[in-house]
């Protein structure tokens, strides 16, 4: 599959996208964010694929936005494509799109992430980092605010404290700090980065239900908004009733008690439960 500036490889069931700008530190663009999101697309589309994995080429995940239009660069009113009405962040086109994602999608931080090259990986389940990685919410520091959702993101993934304190300063830190502050899973040497992220991604595609995995994603991030726990339950209990009278859940336990590996037959893309995506409809039945 041809893209400019990322790549996109399927291999075993894990699809790698690639932000594929070394020159430039792989700075974000609107071509950087157009082909994301059709990568994106196409994964949720193929039933081989298991897990979404983001890196970076080159010594740098993403050095934030292309900073090449200057003064004006974030100035929407200068754009030549300025639309009318609201002015969209592209950061969060990307992060809402990843949000929406019925993959598990895993951050491999190869390097430095800066600015929308941090928030992008806010909406992703999994970040993993190298020891070489740098991190910074830069925004206060650019004259701006936080964008791609990450108001959202960002505080329910580290706590309000942490980061507020992080966007205030601006200032950019190291993978340790980041790990000792929860925005990270683990850090590691950059040689072993992309193996600790492949074993992740191997036992998610090799061990579980495609539809199982599809319906925790969301179940869980979407219950973050939640304001009871009834809505947890309700959702719960029309996942378990429906998967559990499924082809998945009858392989899941014979291939437990069988001691062998499973085997499940259903797909993603033609074995939902016909209550998903349930956060369209207006009420619960």
């Amino acid at each position: 599959m041809a893209f400019r500036e990322i790549l996109y490889d399927v291999a075993d069931g894990i699809a790698t996208i690639t932000l594929n700008r070394p020159e430039k530190l792989n700075a974000f663009t609107h071509v950087m964010l157009n082909e994301m999101i059709e990568a994106f697309d196409h994964a949720d589309a193929d039933d081989n694929v298991r897990v979404v994995v983001v890196t970076g080429a080159g010594r740098a995940f993403c050095a934030g936005a292309d900073l090449s239009s200057g003064a004006d660069t974030f100035d929407a009113d200068a754009r030549s494509d300025r639309s009318s009405g609201l002015n969209r962040d592209g950061g969060g086109l990307l992060t809402l799109r990843i949000f929406d994602a019925k993959k598990p999608v895993i951050a491999a931080i190869n390097g430095p992430a800066v600015g929308v090259g941090v928030t992008m990986t806010l909406a992703m389940d999994i970040r993993v980092a190298a020891d070489v990685a740098k991190f910074g919410f830069v925004f206060a520091r650019r004259g701006i605010v936080p964008e791609a959702c990450s108001s959202w993101f960002l505080p329910r993934i580290v706590g309000i404290g942490q980061a507020l304190e992080w966007a205030y300063s601006g200032r950019v830190f190291d993978a340790n700090e980041a790990l000792a502050g929860g925005l990270l899973r683990s850090v590691h040497p950059k040689d072993d980065l992309m193996s600790v992220v492949g074993g992740i991604a191997r036992d998610i595609a090799d061990n579980t239900s495609a539809i199982s995995v599809t319906l925790i994603r969301h179940m869980m991030w979407r219950m973050l908004g939640a304001d009871h726990p009834m809505a947890a339950h309700q959702i719960d209990s029309r996942g378990v009733y429906y998967t559990g009278r499924s082809p998945d859940a009858k392989e899941g336990v014979a291939s437990f008690l069988e001691k062998r590996p499973a085997r499940f037959p259903g797909r993603v893309s033609t074995d939902m439960p016909e209550f998903f995506p349930w956060w369209e409809e207006r009420t619960f039945e």
